[in-house]
Formats: C-alpha cells, structure tokens, sequence
C-alpha cells in the first residue's frame, strides 16, 4: 500500500492539486474529511489503484483498521452520460435490493470540488478477480470449468429479474435498444477519432441494416466479463460480485451474450485489446460455443442471431477504445504507457474480428 503521494496522481492536499497544471485523480485530505464525514475509519489513510479498468478508476483505501473502495470517473473533461458514478452506485444499490451479488455501497459524493468529479465508497469483498492467472483454488480441471459455468449462470439469474416494475423499471427503457445503441455509438465515432478506418461506417450501417428483433427484456450489464467477476476465495468456484455497472440499462440480453463470447479469450483466436482474461485460453475453460450453449439451455431463447449481437459488441468496443486512443494522444492519459499506443493497431483489430463475425471480411489473421 502507497502511503504518500504520487506524483500527479494522487496528492496529500487540496493546496497541492492547485499548483498542478492538471487535475490528480485522489485527493487524501479530500477523502480523509469525506471518510470523516461518514465515520469510517480514523487516522491517516493508505491507498491501493486496483482493477484493470481503462475508463473510470478504482482505489482501496486503507483507514484505521477499515478497508473500502473508492471509484471515480476519469480526469474531465468527460463525454456526456458517461462515468456517470452517481448512476452506478444507485443502480448497484438496486441490484443489490434485489439478490443481485454487487458490494455495498457505503456513501456517494456529488460535490465535485472534493475530487473534479463524483465518487462513491462500497464495501472491500475478500474474493478473487480471474485475468492473467489461475488463482490455485480454482486450478483443477474440474474447477476451471466450474468457473467458466459461474460465469454464464451469474449472467442468467441477472437476466432472470422481472425488469417490468419497481425501481427496477426505472433503469432503463428497453424499446428501441438495440437501434439506440447503433446510432449512438455512431455519433460517438466522429467526436472521437482522428483517423479515418472505413470499417467503422461499413459495419455500422451492417448493423443498422439487420437489426434483430429482441426476444426479451432485462437488466443489461454493459461489460460483462470473467474480468468484472470478483469469485469466491476458496473453492468451488462462486460469483462472489458482480463489479463495474457504469453502463447498465434495461435492454436486450443477448447484448450481454454477445459481449461476453466475443471478447472471451479462446485458443486459436486472434487476440483483441479487449482480451483482458487471457487465461482461459488454457484447457479446462468453456470455449465460446459452450458459453452460449449452457446460456441457451437455461433461457431457452434463440441464439440463431447471436452473431449481430457479437459484431454489435465488437464495434462498439473499437469506438470506445478509440476514444482512449485519442485522450492518450491529447496527453491526456499521461500515466498510460502502454493500453493508450497499443490501440493504434488495436482498434483495427477489433473492427477486423467485428466484421468476421458480421460475414463482412475474411477470417482474421491469427
């Protein structure tokens, strides 16, 4: 654990952030007074940067003898409606109401002269996040495809809940989804490049063009992953919480569905940017045929159009990847060593497997 500044990221006082030319992302007198506020915890604060996130930013904060985690957007200035933390922590909140496993959220701050922008403080979980190794626990044979199974059964319980009332209703409005996700990712492309890949038109309007119509409604994650998975600590393999809900909604499930087989790392496929748990390229974990079959069988609907929904995931991951591509440009990543130049090839690369899955391009090169 840091216990003193640094750098521009994080920063002992309010006094200091003024005399830096850009905003730090922690703030410790800030969140001292904050923690104050709340009782939680007493004395001099250490902190931790945790997750491997690349949009809004997670730290775990140490206090007394009291651990939480804080999560914040990043550095403005920030695209309308996005890293929204208000949003997240009461859509957590609601989940949490309704048997969902997510972490306790423990206080919001909407005053943005605490940190430049709001944040929120949940509970620390003990448990287990899976990217690029095995925890020994869930090592065996047997336990690896139990996870891979945790994984598809969490996302069917979550698609489970009757979305057509309640507060849960209030998430989201599911009409219309899958239209309001093409065009608005499309908007998206041209505030955020500076570069022309025709690809992005091509696919979109494919997209456009063949819009399925949804089977059902649900809570729709956003970005789910193995990655956002926190599991048990010990065996057998359990969804212990569901993390990183900035882009939930109501809408159609199999945008989930599809997310999750097209960026789940298999053998033999092309690596993406957005292969974030590259482990289960190993033997023993589902391949993305199996996560969609083990899907099926518990929903009963028709994964016949899975492949839009795929392309879907895939271009909208290029768009949003580009945008960091471009802040990191701008220097506005400056911390961002590798993912930020890493993307110059990699949006490419994900528009390339985009248009595997929508029948437009050949097979990627592996």
């Amino acid at each position: 654990m840091h216990t003193v500044p640094d750098g521009v990221e994080v920063v002992a006082s309010r006094e200091r952030a003024r005399d830096l030319p850009g905003p730090p992302l922690l703030v410790l007198d800030a969140v001292t007074g904050f923690l104050d506020a709340h009782g939680i915890g007493h004395g001099p604060l250490a902190w931790q940067r945790i997750g491997d996130g690349q949009s809004n930013v997670t730290y775990l904060i140490e206090r007394g003898g009291r651990s939480v985690v804080l999560r914040r957007g990043p550095r403005p200035p920030l695209p309308k409606s996005t890293h929204d933390m208000v949003r997240e922590a009461r859509v957590q909140r609601i989940l949490g109401e309704h048997g969902v496993p997510v972490p306790e959220i423990l206080a919001v701050c909407e005053d943005e002269s605490l940190l430049g922008v709001p944040f929120y403080l949940m509970s620390r979980l003990d448990g287990t996040v899976v990217t690029d190794t095995v925890p020994p626990h869930l090592s065996s044979a047997a336990q690896r495809r139990a996870t891979s199974e945790a994984v598809v059964d969490s996302l069917v319980a979550l698609h489970g809940l009757d979305v057509s009332g309640g507060e849960l209703a209030s998430l989201g409005r599911p009409e219309g989804y899958l239209r309001r996700q093409v065009e608005r990712f499309r908007g998206l492309w041209e505030v955020n490049t500076t570069r022309s890949l025709p690809a992005v038109e091509r696919i979109g309007d494919w997209l456009g063009r063949n819009l399925p119509a949804s089977q059902a409604a649900s809570v729709v994650h956003g970005d789910y992953r193995m990655g956002n998975l926190m599991f048990a600590p010990r065996a057998p393999a359990r969804v212990l919480a569901i993390l990183d809900w900035e882009m939930a909604t109501l809408g159609d499930p199999l945008a989930d569905l599809g997310y999750l087989t097209a960026t789940y790392s298999e053998a033999g496929n092309p690596a993406t940017p957005l292969e974030l748990t590259r482990v289960t390229r190993s033997p023993g974990y589902l391949t993305q045929r199996q996560l969609a079959e083990r899907y099926r069988s518990r929903t009963g609907l028709d994964l016949t159009p899975l492949p839009w929904y795929q392309t879907l995931a895939l271009w909208k991951a290029a768009i949003f990847c580009e945008a960091i591509h471009t802040r990191w440009q701008r220097g506005e990543r400056p911390h961002d060593t590798s993912f930020g130049p890493s993307l110059e090839r990699g949006v490419p690369r994900l528009l390339e497997r985009a248009g595997h899955f929508a029948g437009l391009t050949a097979t990627p090169r592996r």
